[in-house]
């Protein structure tokens, strides 16, 4: 494998995994926190720079639904980054001290919550719109070549399990009350099991994985139903023309 697709895959896990470690903010302190955020800025100018081709494809080529609903989830993913950026750095107290914000806390807060909670599903489901590309990326590291319908099978069966209990997680944590601002303030339990809090938050990640994967699984059948429906006609048509 070359090295430039490797680096932006460890890029992404990197900042994956930055980005779970941030949502436990109560079980591992301020400072600590600040320091992860500020290692996520760097992920992310990474991540642009190394993805920098993207921008130039913007205007070229068709849109389908498939291209329009990946564009709008990127997009709407670097909406929630920058707001969390802003936002915690106008809020730092360690790592952006020096900066002396004055005023806009309270904006700030607002944007830290919107940013965080937003962020986590649209990245989720980011990775859930390219989980087709992940997946081919781990048989062909670990050697399996073919697509056993069995194995596909109990993959299914897993992920129904891990999105039901996101699901369950989803209303037990209140997410919708931070994803629509209903308070301005997180409600976080400081007792709480770290194992316990990453395994919820992971089943979070996988319900919308799992949602994003299927849907545009179902987007590509039917636009190759839809292709097919298409070539066929213009093929009756050249024929018709022919005769």
């Amino acid at each position: 494998m070359k090295p430039k697709p490797v680096i932006k895959f460890a890029v992404d896990v990197a900042m994956t995994l930055a980005l779970l470690f941030l949502m436990g903010y109560h079980l591992w302190g301020e400072a600590l926190h600040e320091w992860v955020g500020a290692g996520i800025l760097l992920l992310f100018i990474a991540h642009h720079i190394l993805n920098g081709h993207w921008y130039k494809t913007l205007f070229k080529g068709k849109y389908n639904a498939m291209r329009i609903l990946t564009l709008c989830i990127d997009f709407l993913v670097l909406v929630s980054m920058l707001a969390q950026m802003y936002s915690g750095i106008v809020m730092s107290r360690y790592v952006f001290d020096f900066l002396s914000f004055r005023g806009g806390m309270s904006l700030a807060r607002r944007l830290h919550i919107l940013g965080a909670y937003w962020g986590f599903l649209l990245m989720s489901l980011h990775l859930g719109l390219h989980w087709k590309m992940i997946l081919k990326m781990f048989r062909k590291a670990a050697g399996i070549k073919s697509k056993a319908k069995s194995r596909n099978m109990l993959a299914f069966i897993v992920g129904v399990v891990i999105a039901g209990y996101g699901a369950w997680t989803f209303i037990g944590r209140d997410f919708p009350t931070y994803l629509f601002l209903k308070s301005e303030f997180v409600f976080l339990d400081y007792s709480e099991s770290k194992i316990l809090f990453y395994i919820d938050y992971l089943a979070l990640m996988g319900l919308f994985i799992f949602i994003a994967h299927y849907s545009a699984k179902l987007i590509r059948r039917k636009q190759r139903n839809h292709n097919g429906i298409l070539n066929f006609k213009e093929r009756y048509k050249n024929f018709r023309i022919g005769a």
